[in-house]
């Protein structure tokens, strides 16, 4: 099983190129996620999605749809987006899912050309989640450099946590770890 959810995301991420905007591909100490935004940064909406495996048999999938544009922080040019990201987990024992509301920023630092800083921050509460899950929330920070002009490399800090709907099961951190990837760009 965990071999044909490996050759699924290596599929996945070979034929991103024909329809995809920038291929995502991060790992931390416990997970490996690879996310597919489907259009670039001068386009009005942003639509993704991503799988994450995380160690002992969890599986995250995720759908994020965003109005997004250009605007400054100071005088740092951004690129800021607001909407949803749906997530829906399975692990052995439990499952659940969730659609948070929330949004991302990335802010590029002009005196040091090809740095950037992205935040993005979703939170489903009880009402927006479903199965196993009571709330849920999303946080990624992460620092980028651009290496060439279609790759990047960054590191970073996911936290992914759902509180569980049966008694006494409390807060639950489906994914959390400091973070390494690359992003390449279509």
């Amino acid at each position: 099983m965990k071999a044909s959810r490996i050759s699924l995301m290596i599929l996945s991420l070979t034929a991103a190129p024909a329809f995809a905007g920038d291929v995502d591909l991060s790992l931390t100490d416990d997970s490996v996620k690879g996310q597919v935004n489907f259009f670039g940064n001068n386009n009005d909406i942003q639509l993704g999605t991503g799988y994450t495996y995380h160690e002992g048999g969890l599986d995250i999938l995720n759908v994020d749809f965003h109005a997004q544009g250009r605007t400054a922080i100071g005088n740092l040019p951004t690129t800021a987006g607001i909407g949803m990201r749906g997530l829906a987990w399975d692990a052995d024992n439990a499952d659940g899912g969730a659609i948070g509301l929330g949004g991302f920023g990335t802010v590029n630092i002009p005196d040091v050309p090809g740095l950037s800083f992205t935040g993005a921050l979703h939170y489903a509460p009880d009402i927006l989640s479903f199965g196993d899950s009571e709330d849920l929330t999303s946080l990624e920070l992460r620092g980028s450099y651009r290496v060439i002009r279609n790759a990047e490399v960054f590191a970073g800090y996911r936290y992914l946590n759902t509180d569980l709907d049966y008694a006494g099961a409390g807060d639950v951190n489906l994914d959390e770890g400091v973070m390494a990837g690359m992003k390449i760009f279509f």
